[in-house]
């Protein structure tokens, strides 16, 4: 059965923010705007992860 407690969107998704934060981080140490961009993109997907598991947690 499926993860009823929302427990790997939640990892899933902590999994993504923090790889986001990296690449926000490097790219900005190398002045890549676009690593950055994907950096950022990568940690909104992360929250929006995260918080699909907390909402399967309180169905």
């Amino acid at each position: 059965m499926a993860d009823q407690n929302g427990m790997s969107d939640k990892v899933k998704g902590n999994v993504n923010k923090a790889k986001g934060e990296v690449k926000d981080q490097v790219g900005n140490a190398k002045n890549d705007p676009k690593m950055q961009s994907k950096g950022k993109k990568d940690r909104a997907k992360g929250s929006t992860q995260k918080g699909i598991g907390n909402a399967k947690k309180n169905l």
